[in-house]
């Protein structure tokens, strides 16, 4: 699984005009899960992006996390983060996992978040075309691989 995750002041994101879901102080969490990726994948990336810490203590450090702000996670299904751009102009989806395999495990971490504590879980809706929009506070953005961990 990929995650690009940004800390926002503010998050939310569209569909046909309609707000789908949105949070206040939290992340954005787009999330792409590959052809190989597993339920194991998705409890280590859910428990590694509540317990990071990236939120501002009483000194101005990074000290706090999400559950330590009270903090909420708008996850939204990109299964662009798969994309291969190494050979040619046209980017190559072939390690993105196949819809009927993410969108239960897109799901399935959403469900994780919850669980590690993040109180308020906002989604996208799987495949559709949305409008994302934030307020990045930092900015503040980092990339997880669980290929990588």
């Amino acid at each position: 699984m990929r995650a690009v995750v940004q800390r926002v002041s503010h998050a939310d994101v569209k569909i046909g005009g309609q707000t789908a879901g949105e949070i206040d102080t939290g992340f954005l969490v787009l999330l792409g899960v590959g052809k190989d990726d597993t339920k194991a994948n998705a409890e280590y990336l859910a428990s590694k992006i509540s317990g990071l810490r990236v939120f501002t203590d009483e000194n101005d450090k990074m000290n706090l996390s999400l559950q330590s702000v009270g903090g909420g996670a708008l996850v939204i299904s990109n299964f662009t983060l798969y994309g291969d751009c190494s050979h040619g102009k046209r980017p190559s989806f072939f390690d993105a996992a196949r819809p009927e395999t993410a969108e239960p495990l897109y799901e399935y971490f959403c469900e994780c978040l919850e669980k590690n504590g993040v109180g308020k879980v906002e989604k996208g809706v799987f495949g559709a075309d949305m409008k994302v929009s934030l307020l990045n506070d930092g900015p503040v953005t980092l990339i997880l691989d669980t290929d990588n961990m």
